[in-house]
């Protein structure tokens, strides 16, 4: 690992003013504080949001961002105007971070920022995600991959650097819940977010809430079914109050990406 830390820092260094794309996820916190310690007052963060973006993600990444004492930028976006993202095909991810970084393109263009980094990883390469040949066709880089960083070696990483999301459960766009083929709304953004605050508030932190119509499919992980089931009565009465007819509990457990079966790696 520290042989990639000295590759990613050497591939830092050669940058000149960057914008380094910020989700306060563990990846892109890790890549922040690289770029940070290496460029300085070259580096911006700079964080998309939208109706797909979670409040609590929002205001968790600009605490993050003050911690590190990086600037942070929030740019909205206007992907729920695109009917080839609303749509919601199996290549939605793609219309969406073209839209979005192009949208970055233009700022950075206007301001003088030579570079667009990304926090992907090495083991993104592992699954079914359309965003990379989009960030590919807009010149966005990834210096974690280039480095050939897997997400644990990231995490350990953050752990020893005393970053304060070194430990925070994955998280993804709440599109991600929505099964391809069911339209995207805000509605259903909206409703998905609530009811994911309500399983936060009662303590379960890694979780999704997948949404079927009027189903409410919830993923956590195994360890977490005790509690669940022990707040089952609770739980169904707030999700029906948010429109759900049918709650159940996926005894597959959490599984990031688990709406991307059956799709394959190469699109």
């Amino acid at each position: 690992m520290n042989e990639k830390l000295d590759h990613l820092r050497q591939l830092l260094s050669k940058m000149d003013r960057a914008l380094v794309a910020f989700s306060g996820g563990v990846d892109s916190t890790f890549l922040l504080k690289n770029a940070w310690d290496t460029l300085t007052d070259r580096v911006t963060a700079v964080i998309v949001d939208s109706p797909t973006l979670p409040r609590r993600e929002l205001q968790e990444s600009q605490r993050t961002a003050s911690l590190l004492g990086c600037p942070l930028l929030v740019v909205k976006t206007k992907e729920m105007a695109l009917p080839l993202f609303t749509a919601n095909t199996p290549q939605r991810c793609y219309f969406c971070k073209d839209h979005r970084y192009r949208e970055l393109n233009a700022y950075a263009q206007q301001h003088g920022y030579k570079s667009i980094l990304d926090g992907s990883t090495a083991d993104d390469l592992k699954d079914y995600r359309p965003g990379q040949k989009a960030a590919e066709d807009q010149n966005i880089r990834s210096p974690l991959q280039e480095a050939g960083f897997t997400k644990n070696e990231i995490r350990e990483l953050a752990r020893e650097l005393g970053l304060p999301n070194w430990n925070k459960p994955s998280s993804a766009c709440l599109a991600s819940r929505i099964p391809y083929g069911t339209p995207i709304t805000e509605a259903v953004l909206n409703q998905i977010e609530e009811a994911e605050n309500l399983l936060i508030a009662y303590g379960i932190n890694q979780l999704r809430v997948r949404h079927h119509g009027k189903v409410a499919r919830i993923e956590v992980m195994p360890s977490d079914f005790e509690r669940i089931l022990a707040i089952r009565t609770e739980i169904t009465a707030a999700l029906e109050n948010l429109g759900y007819d049918y709650i159940t509990l996926d005894i597959n457990g959490f599984s990031s990406g688990s709406m991307n079966k059956g799709i394959s790696t190469n699109g």
